[in-house]
Formats: structure tokens, sequence, C-alpha cells
């Protein structure tokens, strides 16, 4: 899936979820160290967890961060999956 962000510097989010875990997330733009780092972090996570754990993260004087944009794309996945 891709998610297209809001407010970061990153343009969008591309990943899969197989078997509700969290995979081959990559971030298109943003600060190279975080975004991957936040990738790695989350490979293998619920689903849930990661939403619990990223969800509402600013970044600066911003009230969303690239971990935020995840946690909301991560959301639509789920909404997209509770209407099919």
């Amino acid at each position: 899936m891709t998610y297209k962000t809001r407010g970061t510097c990153s343009r969008a989010i591309e990943f899969d979820v197989t078997d509700n875990r969290v995979t081959g997330v990559h971030f298109i733009g943003g600060c190279a160290g975080n975004t991957v780092g936040v990738a790695r972090l989350v490979e293998g996570m619920e689903v849930d967890e990661a939403i619990r754990r990223l969800e509402g993260i600013p970044c600066g004087a911003n009230t969303t961060s690239c971990p935020d944009q995840l946690a909301q794309a991560l959301k639509g996945w789920k909404a997209a999956q509770a209407g099919a």
C-alpha cells in the first residue's frame, strides 16, 4: 500500500501488512536516518501495536511526524480491511 503523507518532509510511505504484521516499510523522502530507523523498528510488529506506539508523535512544532504519519497510514489500512 502507498500512503501520501501530510505535514512531513516525507512525501509518501509504502508498506505491506502480512498476517496483521507490518512489513516492507519504505518512506519516500524525509530524513533517512529517522525514517529507516522507524521502518526497521516496526518490521514484524502487529498493526495495533505500531499504531499505539507511533500515533501522536510530533516533529518540532508540527503536530505530526513521519512516525505519526505511518500510524495514520496503518489506521487507513485497518479501515479499508473493515470495509472489505
